[in-house]
């Protein structure tokens, strides 16, 4: 028997994997489900001022996009988590944020811009 056969109330609370990575300084996070793959980067591959400066820029965040597979530059993959739908932010209109961050979410005691790969390609075409 499990505790709905008790009458008891279960809270289920949906999550989403995370993954963390970095460019230069700065801490990013985006949906795991979005990159197919991580790769070594290659020269013309997409990086994105916003995000800040890249250090080395040696691996590359591999998605789909509708035009093809798009390699998004970063500085290193730090890890994927799951972490509570309740727990992500939306970010306030007040905000000037780039259009590609989508949300925030804090990683301890540190705030995470959360971005959604394939906008990051919209705007710089497929790499």
């Amino acid at each position: 028997m499990n505790a709905l056969d008790h009458g008891e109330h279960v809270q289920v609370e949906d999550e989403v994997d995370i993954l963390f990575f970095e460019v230069g300084d700065r801490l990013y996070g985006t949906d795991a489900s979005q990159v197919l793959r991580i790769d070594r980067s290659l020269p013309e591959d997409l990086s994105r001022p916003e995000l800040g400066p890249l250090h080395r820029g040696g691996r590359a965040l591999v998605f789909s996009t509708p035009d093809g597979e798009a390699h998004l530059k970063v500085d290193a993959v730090r890890d994927v988590r799951s972490i509570l739908i309740s727990n992500l932010r939306r970010l306030p209109p007040a905000v000037s944020a780039a259009p590609f961050t989508i949300g925030a979410c804090l990683d301890r005691t540190r705030l995470v811009l959360l971005i959604d790969l394939v906008e990051t390609a919209k705007t710089q075409g497929r790499h």
